[in-house]
């Protein structure tokens, strides 16, 4: 029987408006959902075939019901469905098609050639107006083309390319000097905030505390409450430590695969804030006594005056 939409319009309308909705409203990232997820794919492949063997019931439903009609009802049917609903038939597309190509009709005789080819006749129609303005369109761009290319020097596209590339590399070197996780220890500040304290703490106790004590004074690990340090004892030493690891064979595991920079940074900071601290029974000092050399060099002033004011108080 005869419908309004055909088989071939009305299936892959109905299959990929339910595929565009499952890709909106499932959060796969930047890959498709039917890739990232197999189970969306599965389903996919089964509402296809549900919806073909629909159609083929319907369609064999159709069939047998015909047949089973009378004469009469046969006739019937065939003076209900024997309506066109072609768009061509339309007035409004008869009037747009007039439009679009200024046609004449074939009865219009003065339109046909004198000339003839075994049979086949030639009319004088014109040129579509849609042809002719595609075609002063493209003059008019050629035209604004040289000028702006050949003429101006304009950019072309393996330039525009290059500026791109150029403009992209410098906006990655400028997000990797403020992105917290693209953080390297020559770029590395000491945190001295309570909430970035805490947080580095809590990775401790989690991560450190079997090697050093909860409270830094070292078993199987070292000290971290005294001066004394193995590879320095400022943040960027303390950073790369904990970053690459310790000593070959016997020194603490890195740990750049397990934390991220900013958990790393907070987890340092917070090392370094037990500076001091003296808790009981902490191991004793390995390494060499550490000097913050910007702190040597504020105190270097002092020492040369210090024998200066001695000796006046003599």
């Amino acid at each position: 029987m005869k419908k309004l939409v055909p088989v071939y319009v009305r299936l892959p309308i109905i299959f990929f408006s339910v595929f565009a909705a499952l890709e909106y409203f499932i959060d796969s990232g930047d890959r498709p959902a039917f890739v990232k997820y197999p189970m969306v794919a599965v389903f996919l492949f089964v509402f296809l075939f549900l919806l073909i063997a629909i159609e083929i019931v319907v369609a064999a439903v159709d069939n047998v019901t015909y047949h089973m009609m009378t004469e009469e009802q046969k006739q019937k049917l065939a003076e209900a469905t024997s309506v066109d609903f072609s768009i061509a038939d339309k007035q409004w597309y008869k009037n747009l098609m007039k439009m679009l190509t200024k046609s004449e009709p074939l009865e219009n005789a003065s339109l046909l050639l004198d000339h003839d080819y075994d049979g086949i006749k030639e009319l004088d129609n014109k040129l579509p107006p849609w042809w002719l303005y595609l075609f002063y369109g493209c003059i008019v761009f050629a035209a604004v083309y040289l000028v702006r290319f050949e003429i101006m020097g304009g950019d072309n596209q393996e330039t525009e390319l290059r500026k791109e590339m150029a403009q992209a590399k410098a906006d990655i070197a400028k997000y990797m000097l403020t992105a917290p996780d693209m953080m390297d220890e020559s770029k590395v500040t000491k945190l001295t905030d309570a909430p970035s304290l805490a947080k580095g703490k809590t990775i401790f106790d989690a991560n450190c505390a079997a090697c050093h004590r909860t409270d830094g004074g070292g078993q199987i690990g070292p000290n971290l409450t005294d001066q004394h340090w193995i590879f320095g004892g400022d943040i960027k030493n303390l950073f790369h430590t904990v970053t690459n690891g310790g000593r070959d064979g016997k020194g603490m595991v890195a740990w750049k695969a397990t934390l991220k920079p900013t958990e790393i940074q907070q987890v340092s900071s917070y090392i370094l804030s037990l500076q001091g601290s003296n808790p009981k029974d902490a191991k004793a000092a390995e390494g060499d006594l550490y000097i913050d050399p910007a702190a040597a060099k504020t105190a270097a002033p002092d020492a040369k005056v210090a024998p200066k004011v001695a000796e006046v108080t003599k």
